[in-house]
């Protein structure tokens, strides 16, 4: 399985619900690395998993709806602890939706086979969703 890795990072602000948090239940800011990693079983026609200027832009364009924001007031984010685990996985569906609409070109949607997306929290600790494109 070949793969392409991009990178971006974004700044917020949120609280977290629970004891389990600790002084993170109070608002808090913090800098999040994005990796977003596309795989696919065979190179394109040109030798490429895909347009690696093209994902790098997509991944910014999806964390962009977050950067300098408290991620509180984002009303399809209210009601969940916006951890790195459950953002990983909502940056992969929103990359999904935007990869099945062609963002990439139209062949990359059907000849990925999968995203792992990365949200490192710190260089000692971050978290990750992986999933088919489907």
């Amino acid at each position: 399985m070949y793969s392409l890795t991009v990178s971006h990072h974004f700044l917020i602000a949120h609280t977290l619900a629970g004891a389990v948090f600790g002084p993170a239940q109070r608002l808090h800011g913090a800098t999040f690395v994005v990796e977003a990693e596309l795989r696919r079983a065979a190179l394109d026609e040109n030798g490429i998993v895909c347009d690696i200027g093209l994902l790098t832009d997509l991944v910014k364009e999806v964390c962009d709806a977050f950067a300098y924001r408290n991620l509180d007031d984002i009303p399809e984010l209210r009601g969940h602890n916006t951890t790195c685990e459950f953002l990983a996985g909502e940056i992969h569906r929103r990359l999904a939706r935007r990869i099945r609409e062609d963002a990439l070109g139209p062949e990359a949607a059907a000849a990925l086979a999968g995203m792992r997306i990365v949200i490192r929290e710190s260089p000692t600790a971050w978290a990750a969703y992986d999933a088919p494109l489907a």
